[in-house]
């Protein structure tokens, strides 16, 4: 598996973006991984840098984006935090990864029995974790089933999973509706902006 240049990056659509992405994930799943010399991409990569995807994933352990989408060194930019929400930094960075360098997709990925989710789901306070759970509060409140307050906690797997999903969504909408510098480039075409869903017990993504 080669190492992106500038010429084979820039010649990618977002769509083409997103199929190397599908197409990693469906070799991640079955066991597959694609035939990599990290070393000589640590070479190849020494004098710059070209990916074509940026990814705002959760920091759980199993989430990884360059293993669950079977990438190498170079390939993608990583963006990590707890519950994959969006802040002004992480704008910037999005900003950066594609205006300036040239990626093509900007990936917002939440999973299945995320802690962070469970944390907001039960309304969890803990030194500087209180204020950032606050911040997937207003997933929380979006999901309107179940209706029982007793029902909407962290052991109600299907209910935490909802709210996984509603928070990439919104943050997903988001993006385009603070950033103006990506809002231009998605409406030009130059990107796309999709919402996935990592499933912790299959390995798969679903993207939506």
């Amino acid at each position: 598996m080669y190492t992106h240049t500038l010429e084979t990056r820039d010649r990618l659509s977002p769509a083409d973006a997103l199929q190397i992405l599908k197409d990693g994930n469906a070799r991640f799943c079955a066991n597959l991984k694609a035939n990599r010399n990290l070393l000589q991409q640590v070479n190849e990569t020494r004098d710059g840098q070209w990916p074509f995807s940026v990814i705002l994933s959760c920091i759980d352990s199993r989430t990884s984006a360059e293993l669950i989408f079977d990438q190498g060194l170079g390939d993608i930019f990583s963006v990590r935090i707890a519950g994959n929400f969006l802040n002004d930094d992480i704008l910037g960075s999005m900003e950066f990864a594609c205006h300036v360098a040239g990626a093509k997709l900007v990936v917002v990925l939440g999973h299945s029995s995320c802690g962070a989710i469970k944390g907001a789901c039960d309304k969890v306070e803990l030194g500087h974790l209180t204020g950032m759970l606050r911040k997937l509060q207003p997933a929380v409140d979006a999901v309107k089933l179940p209706g029982n307050a007793a029902e909407r906690c962290s052991s109600n797997a299907s209910f935490v999973d909802a709210v996984a999903r509603e928070n990439v969504r919104r943050s997903t909408e988001d993006i385009a509706r603070r950033s103006e510098v990506l809002r231009e480039l998605r409406d030009s075409g130059a990107i796309d902006i999709v919402g996935g869903m990592y499933d912790i017990t299959s390995g798969s993504v679903e993207f939506f």
